[in-house]
């Protein structure tokens, strides 16, 4: 676990460009005036569709900002009509991108052997993956976090060194009134986190009906967010941001202790 706490949107097929464009001014002047983003204590990142890549890119200029993509193709080039390639995405100024989304997983036939390949690429040419995994159907916290450990690990057999933002988003909770309940999380995203450390930098994150108030009610069993169309309001965006750097000086605050103790510790012995 670091101090740092990261927030995400993914925009999915919502916004046409015009309104993308409108949304990618708002809150870029957002993210250079929030304090936690422009210290980079809070790492923020936005998800267009492919043909809003280049004006994210462009609007997000002088910020922090990660622009990603949703989607990248198993192979870096070739003849694979209709796809984009990660080494093409790296060559744009794409810093994330999206792989395993529920929603790819069940309209569009990506298989675990898919995710795999998809996960391979995104890390051999530089990009963090932003790693969707989650349970179907609702089931006991240590069966889910069973299931979503094991999505991970089939999805990083074999891939190169690299770190990568795991959002853990339970398919039952996406889209619906409230997120998954807190214990239910906690005990997931621990379990992932878990997984994962052997690849230093890697974040762990909560999406599925996120808001404001999550991040403070997880507290330390997650490093941040995963936002859908309840940042599409930028006041919205702006409040779960501020609740975020509150987080991440509470946990800034929480590590000094700890090496505080790391040192009398050294004392003692």
């Amino acid at each position: 676990m670091t101090g740092r706490v990261t927030v995400g949107v993914s925009l999915k097929m919502y916004f046409g460009h015009r309104e993308a464009r409108a949304w990618f001014a708002r809150v870029a002047e957002l993210a250079a005036r929030h304090p936690a983003v422009s210290s980079g204590s809070v790492e923020f990142f936005v998800i267009p569709t492919y043909l809003q890549i280049a004006r994210a890119v462009e609007a997000f200029q002088g910020t922090p900002t990660i622009i990603g993509a949703q989607d990248a193709a198993t192979e870096d080039s070739g003849a694979f009509t209709g796809e984009v390639s990660a080494a093409e995405l790296a060559e744009v100024g794409v810093g994330v991108v999206e792989i395993g989304h529920a929603e790819r997983r069940r309209l569009f036939g990506d298989t675990d052997a898919v995710v795999r390949a998809k996960t391979h690429a995104a890390l051999r040419n530089g990009l963090r993956p932003v790693l969707c995994v989650g349970e179907t159907e609702r089931s006991e916290p240590p069966l889910a976090a069973a299931r979503t450990v094991a999505q991970l690990v089939d999805a990083l057999e074999g891939a190169p060194a690299g770190p990568l933002i795991v959002a853990y988003e339970p398919v039952w909770a996406i889209g619906a009134p409230e997120p998954a309940p807190v214990a239910h999380i906690r005990t997931v995203t621990l379990a992932l986190r878990d997984a994962v450390t052997d690849r230093p930098g890697t974040s762990v994150i909560y999406g599925g009906s996120a808001g404001p108030g999550l991040l403070s009610a997880l507290g330390d069993a997650v490093d941040g967010l995963f936002l859908g169309r309840f940042a599409h309001d930028p006041v919205a965006l702006e409040a779960v941001l501020d609740e975020a750097a509150v987080l991440a000086i509470e946990r800034t605050e929480g590590l000094d202790r700890l090496d505080g103790l790391d040192g009398l510790e050294g004392l003692e012995a």
